[in-house]
């Protein structure tokens, strides 16, 4: 489910463990190959998010994209529980103390005693991806926002617990960014969701728009009926999650200046997801919208114009911290 984050991943590619005994630094690094070896919409922790800040991103996405791959990659078929049982075991393991011998765990424990994490997203995080082991559709949008509470919503929360804000009134619109990201993601990516065997369009709104799940089979042929439906059902979805992202909005401005164009980059690219969504309509079900480099460098300067004078902040910043140091 980590992927409904940040843009469907490439499939699983094996990155080589660093040698025993594990170090702290070769452990960041191996979370960091991890990352970059996906592909993503946009990067995972990209230069505009604090160098301070990088290695614990990496080591929060390396744990839930391990702990997605369980859920989700063919390899893993026939032992998925049992997989993140295992991967849960040793989560708790870091809370007491317990030295890690895997190197996700190893950065990950590093980051959890950094920060003072706690351990209450990391499970919900779990109980999502079996969500996804269990739950095929949806029969409500209520529904659905229930399983992106789990699967999506802890990742906003630890980005920004990383950043040092706990206060409630900012933490819910990283939740909703990230939920807006997952809804955006579950509608770029419908036909390889059915092929896992999941549906995630409310139950609902099939009904209410007169489309048979039948309907959504990319090899279907359609009636230009059928087709002016799927249209309304997808452009539906689009507008209200939409509204999600609006929801969202007030966290760009909330943040300080460490995370500040990263995730205006997430806010603007998931808008700009579903504009490409919206105009595809039915076309989804058969050619998966994605961003172009056009694209891309359109969401980029958008965002460093909302706030791109964080930069210019960091920038000074580091231009005193490095003049002191030369004096001392």
């Amino acid at each position: 489910m980590i992927h409904r984050a940040f843009g469907r991943p490439l499939p699983a590619t094996p990155i080589p463990s660093p040698p025993h005994p594990l170090e702290l630094g070769a452990c960041y690094r191996y979370c960091e190959a991890l990352a970059r070896s996906r592909h993503h919409n946009f990067p995972v922790a990209s230069r505009f998010l604090s160098s301070r800040l990088r290695p614990h991103a990496f080591a929060l996405y390396a744990f839930a994209r391990a702990a997605d791959d369980f859920a989700d990659e063919p390899i893993y078929q026939g032992r998925r529980a049992l997989e993140l049982d295992r991967w849960e075991a040793m989560l708790e393991a870091c809370f007491f103390g317990e030295s890690p011998d895997h190197p996700i765990f190893v950065a990950l424990a590093d980051t959890i005693a950094t920060f003072d994490l706690p351990i209450t997203p990391f499970t919900s995080l779990l109980a999502g991806f079996r969500a996804d082991l269990e739950t095929t559709s949806y029969p409500t949008f209520q529904e659905l926002r229930g399983y992106t509470a789990l699967a999506a919503e802890p990742v906003g929360g630890l980005f920004l617990y990383v950043s040092g804000y706990r206060e409630p009134s900012i933490l819910r619109f990283a939740h909703e960014l990230a939920a807006g990201l997952a809804l955006a993601h579950f509608w770029q990516d419908i036909p390889a969701d059915l092929e896992r065997g999941r549906l995630y369009l409310p139950e609902e709104d099939l009904r209410h728009f007169g489309v048979e799940p039948a309907d959504l089979q990319g090899g279907a042929a359609r009636s230009a009926d059928v087709t002016r439906r799927l249209d309304a059902l997808l452009r539906y979805q689009v507008v209200r999650t939409r509204s999600v992202f609006e929801r969202a909005r007030p966290l760009i401005d909330a943040v300080g200046d460490d995370m500040a164009v990263e995730l205006a980059i997430s806010w603007y690219g998931g808008m700009r997801i579903l504009d490409k969504i919206y105009a595809a309509g039915a076309r989804v079900l058969s050619e998966r919208p994605r961003l172009t480099n056009v694209d891309k460098a359109q969401v980029v300067s958008r965002a460093v114009a909302w706030r791109g004078g964080s930069l210019a902040r960091r920038a000074g910043r580091r231009f005193l911290r490095q003049l002191t140091d030369s004096r001392s």
